[in-house]
């Protein structure tokens, strides 16, 4: 049996929280204030460092149903500390608002989330389990972070029945946007090789440039897709081209370039990938250059079903905020690309306003009321599910 939880104050816990300078990846402490604060109310808590990366998964309860609870402790860069009203990571609440990095994104939505739980097993818990899924690596590379973690949970046959990633959604008053789904990510690196030679005599060199730009106007004039539902079309996006040649008398050896495209359901990662080399070989075979391409796929799109999860989300935020919310996939990537994998996922959190800037900042308020939402999406789901 399980003490009586004791209630986490959200706004305590945001500020212990960006105390902790955790600039990717650096940790600063971030993860054992967060595993204190568990541990207090009763969850067993497992480090998974993954190639020096901090995770943390924690699970009060045995038993199904599982609703977990995804987030990161790292936080981005602060810029120029002077240029700050406050310091970044001295937490000041003036005037009602708490200053802070991390403030929205995310510390504060985990701080909400703890405090959520603890209102719900003072109130006789849940039937079923709860979990947290948190990553110090989610605004770095996020190759060793959630992604890891999700790996190791399917092997080791971990059921988890749904999740909800406390990204800053709202976009202008709390709980007026989730997202129920994300755009994939693709990045390529071309590499046309040529000749070097002399530009008075370009019979005796081959040259890169010409051959790139010819394989970038085929790429950025194709058609990609007519979007997808809630999704908008597919955009593929040239981002940089190089060429590194000094000198104006010179036929380079080589140019490069990079492109990103940020694609819907109706591509795969790997398709995209395939898709591009195709291209990249009709070239070369027109031109007798070598083309080379290296790809990384960050992300297959993917959208959450309607469902008790959403269900539940909805009903809190309209009985707390008065809110119909919308149902987004805007945005670019977050770890729930990963987190799909193993079950139903979305994102509800922060109005997203001043996450990254200088200044980021919550209202002590909407802290408040975040974790009354999220106290109501924690017992409307396991009504609606156990």
């Amino acid at each position: 049996m399980h003490a009586p939880a004791r209630l986490i104050d959200p706004v305590a816990l945001t500020r212990d929280l960006i105390r902790s300078p955790s600039v990717t990846p650096v940790d600063a402490g971030a993860m054992a204030t967060l595993k204190a604060a568990l541990e207090g109310l009763g969850f067993t808590c497992r480090d998974l460092p993954f190639e020096g990366t901090p995770n943390l998964y924690a699970r009060r309860g045995t038993e199904g149903p599982n609703l977990c609870f995804a987030g990161h402790t790292d936080v981005v860069p602060t810029g120029t500390v002077a240029a700050w009203s406050h310091d970044p990571f001295a937490a000041e609440v003036r005037d009602g608002v708490l200053y802070g990095r991390g403030a929205v994104d995310m510390k504060g939505g985990i701080a909400c989330w703890v405090a959520a739980v603890s209102r719900v097993l003072a109130g006789g818990g849940v039937p079923g389990s709860l979990s947290f899924l948190i990553t110090g690596d989610e605004e770095g590379p996020a190759l060793h972070g959630t992604k890891r973690v999700v790996e190791q949970l399917m092997a080791e046959g971990e059921r988890i029945d749904a999740c909800v990633v406390g990204e800053p959604s709202s976009s202008q008053r709390l709980g007026d946007m989730i997202k129920v789904g994300r755009r994939g990510s693709l990045n390529s690196w071309i590499t046309v090789k040529g000749r070097q030679g002399h530009v008075a005599y370009p019979d005796r060199a081959a040259n890169p440039v010409p051959v790139l730009v010819r394989l970038l106007n085929r790429l950025a004039e194709a058609h990609l897709d007519d979007g997808y539902p809630k999704f908008p079309p597919s955009n593929l996006e040239i981002t940089t081209v190089d060429v590194g040649n000094p000198a104006s008398n010179v036929i380079p050896a080589e140019a490069t370039a990079r492109l990103n495209i940020r694609f819907n359901p109706t591509h795969t990662g790997d398709a995209l990938s395939a898709w591009l080399d195709e291209q990249a070989a009709a070239v070369a075979a027109e031109t007798g250059l070598a083309i080379s391409l290296e790809h990384l796929c960050s992300g297959d799109a993917f959208l959450t079903d309607r469902g008790p999860l959403v269900e539940a989300v909805e009903v809190a935020v309209e009985a707390v905020e008065g809110l119909r919310l919308e149902s987004s996939t805007t945005g670019g990537t977050s770890d729930a690309r990963f987190i799909r994998a193993l079950c139903p996922v979305l994102e509800l959190g922060l109005v997203g306003q001043t996450m990254h800037q200088i200044d980021e900042q919550v209202p002590v308020a909407q802290l408040e009321s975040l974790t009354a939402i999220y106290t109501a999406v924690i017992r409307t789901w396991f009504a609606r599910t156990a």
